[in-house]
């Protein structure tokens, strides 16, 4: 496996680090958690104008024919900036039906997740059944459902994907911790549902995709948590010194930096095992999404208590990061889940 980036994948790295800073401003975020959690207008510009909404899809689907390194490195600048972006239904949908789609449904299907027209949710339901083209049964803690046009729900070794408009759906809006991805119970009574044609390699790519994403987002939180509060730590004044000059103070900003570095080590180990197809993909997904959410955490919690009094106001961004970090961790398999997995696969019947 490279490690080091390709002049490409830096060159992307600086686009996406560039847009995202300039365009996902605290501002346009704080509007979208109050109105569906979607800055629609930043979501336009990451799909079209920029057209990074492919960059991890093959071009036989009509992608940009790249990795999910280069969807980390795109997830990891979001996330730094805690965008309003329903990327995660991107990684999830568009990624199950590349990889276990019949070409009609690429095709019917693909074209607008890529450029934005329709939004993307994925859930894996609980007592689903499916009979005669109709799914019945309930899928909880849907990111993004009450926006997204294409829902992907999945269930053992069975997926299906599900128009948002179709009759007997019933979606129903939650208040969630992190605003910026809001989630939805969907109940469906006789739903017109697609199979997919290969759901066990639709499922799989799923859950990669999505493993990848949260991932990656929660470095690029962490990393974004920790930059800020170095910069704050030379601003602030204290007993005529600035407050990072303090050995208890650096200290802290040691631990977030070297827990970080690991993250980030674990997050594009497990993006290179999955391009590479390698026998190890699963096992650093797991690694990966267990120790980021659970980096991020941390150093978004450092963050406030580093900030002092200003950090434990809700107008300061730090809660931003704060909330996003704590629905990360209990997304798609919380780290105690994670962590037992990786233990079955290291020590088998031992574990």
């Amino acid at each position: 496996m490279e490690f080091t980036f390709t002049d490409e994948q830096l060159m992307i790295a600086e686009t996406a680090k560039a847009f995202f800073s300039e365009n996902a401003t605290s501002e346009r975020t704080r509007k979208a958690m109050a109105a569906d959690g979607v800055d629609h207008g930043l979501w336009e510009s990451f799909c079209t104008e920029l057209g990074l909404a492919g960059i991890g899809l093959p071009e036989s689907a009509g992608g940009a024919g790249l990795g999910m390194v280069e969807f980390a490195i795109i997830a990891e600048a979001a996330g730094a900036q805690v965008s309003a972006l329903p990327l995660l239904g991107l990684a999830t949908v568009a990624q199950a039906i590349a990889a276990g789609g019949s070409d009609a449904q690429q095709a019917a299907h693909l074209p607008n997740l890529i450029t934005g027209a329709t939004i993307g949710a994925y859930a894996e339901g609980q007592g689903l059944s499916f009979a005669g083209g109709k799914l019945s049964g309930t899928a909880q803690f849907v990111p993004h459902g009450g926006v997204a046009g294409l829902f992907l729900l999945a269930q053992g070794d069975a997926a299906w994907l599900v128009k948002a408009d179709a009759p007997g759906l019933i979606v129903k809006n939650h208040v969630t911790m992190d605003q910026t991805r809001p989630f939805a119970t969907l109940n469906l009574d006789g739903v017109a549902a697609e199979a997919l044609a290969n759901p066990v390699a639709a499922v799989a790519a799923a859950r990669a995709g999505g493993w990848i994403s949260l991932s990656a987002e929660a470095l690029g939180g962490a990393q974004a948590a920790l930059d800020r509060t170095v910069a704050y730590a030379k601003e602030r004044v204290q007993f005529g010194r600035a407050i990072g000059s303090f050995q208890a103070y650096k200290h802290r900003l040691a631990d977030m930096m070297v827990e970080i570095e690991q993250a980030r080590s674990a997050v594009y180990w497990a993006a290179c095992a999955v391009d590479e197809g390698s026998d190890e993909a699963v096992l650093a997904l797991h690694a990966a999404k267990s120790f980021a959410a659970d980096t991020y955490f941390k150093c978004a919690g450092d963050m406030i208590q580093l900030h002092g009094g200003i950090g434990f106001t809700w107008e300061h961004d730090a809660h931003l990061f704060f909330k996003r970090a704590r629905a990360i961790q209990s997304m798609l398999g919380n780290g105690a889940w994670h962590r037992e997995e990786v233990a079955k696969m290291i020590l088998g019947e031992a574990a």
